[in-house]
């Protein structure tokens, strides 16, 4: 009797939660520790920053069945002066004792679509973004990223080509500057550019990489999907050299003339969807000296966030979790 009342107690529980009886979403959340400059300093191990604020204000929006979270906050960037919101995701391993001392790698991740006032890789944890990248990493097959998920427009009414359009919002300050200082903050991230990296879909495909080739500095490797190759906001109204600037092909070219330093490009293309044919031209025409791509075919897949993740799952997860840098567990932790 008293198994079978603790059964029924257990059973009714899951069930409240499953209704949201007991549900925390919309509750403060946190991903550990802030700590103060100087101790962060004395904690910390060679190529590893450790978070040391401003501690941002998060609120869960969801769960996966790990128990991890996604959660989000509002970012005042102070370089664009743009205001928006940044959804977050850390792995198990993240809060594991083991690696509480250890860097983890970041990807920032851009939705296509309208892009503001919500991130669909945030909003929508069932295109499953967080399980492959949870799957993967159990699996061996994966990092154990962080996943950074800011809007990429300023309005819905507009799209910015993630970039800062003489006379508008600056997105491309917002993204490649205001975005990676609050996650280093916020998160143990790595000090190096071997630790960031860009995914994105249709036109924040674009952005991502477009940041990467125009920051190679910062950034080290992109997952672009269904992406578009070159600026074509309205906004721009005719502005060639500004344009240029945030340009793929010609910030390839520019790399490549540079000489360095290396970038790893992955596209992805559903066989169900169209612009292949300018990724394999992008692909033919600047594919050389620091620039390394890789194309990634979904069968079936068409353009939209369910397909790319199983793109990611089917190859380009391993192909990026080969070019970062993982995090590694203190020696004799457990």
């Amino acid at each position: 009797m008293i198994a079978g009342a603790v059964a029924f107690v257990l059973a009714a529980t899951a069930g409240a939660y499953k209704l949201g009886v007991f549900s925390d979403i919309g509750d403060p959340a946190s991903f550990g520790h802030v700590k103060e400059a100087a101790a962060g300093a004395a904690e910390s191990r060679p190529g590893v920053l450790m978070p040391t604020g401003p501690r941002a204000e998060f609120v869960r929006t969801s769960r996966l069945p790990d128990g991890t979270q996604v959660a989000r906050t509002t970012l005042k960037g102070a370089k664009s002066g743009f205001t928006g919101d940044v959804w977050v995701w850390a792995p198990k391993e993240y809060y594991d004792k083991r690696y509480e001392r250890s860097a983890f790698p970041v990807l920032i991740s851009l939705p296509g679509g309208r892009g503001y006032p919500t991130n669909y890789w945030g909003t929508g944890p069932g295109l499953g973004l967080q399980q492959a990248v949870t799957d993967g990493a159990k699996a061996g097959r994966s990092l154990p990223f962080v996943l950074v998920m800011p809007v990429i427009n300023a309005d819905t009414k507009h799209h910015f080509d993630g970039s800062d359009i003489p006379g508008q919002p600056r997105m491309g300050t917002w993204m490649a500057e205001d975005v990676p200082d609050f996650v280093r903050a916020n998160f143990r991230t790595f000090s190096s550019r071997d630790g960031w990296a860009f995914m994105g879909s249709s036109s924040g495909g674009f952005g991502a990489l477009k940041h990467v080739l125009k920051h190679p500095d910062r950034f080290k490797a992109v997952i672009a999907s269904g992406v578009d190759i070159v600026p074509d906001s309205p906004l721009w109204k005719g502005n060639t050299r500004a344009m240029d600037e945030n340009n793929p092909e010609k910030l390839a070219e520019k790399l490549i003339a540079a000489g360095g330093p290396d970038v790893w490009i992955n596209f992805q293309i559903g066989t169900a969807e169209s612009g292949r044919d300018k990724a394999e031209k992008f692909m033919r025409d600047y594919t050389r000296g620091p620039v390394h791509t890789r194309l990634q075919v979904i069968q079936d897949g068409e353009h939209n966030g369910k397909s790319y993740v199983r793109g990611m799952r089917e190859g380009s997860l391993e192909w990026i979790s080969k070019v970062l840098l993982p995090p590694t567990p203190d020696p004799g932790a457990r």
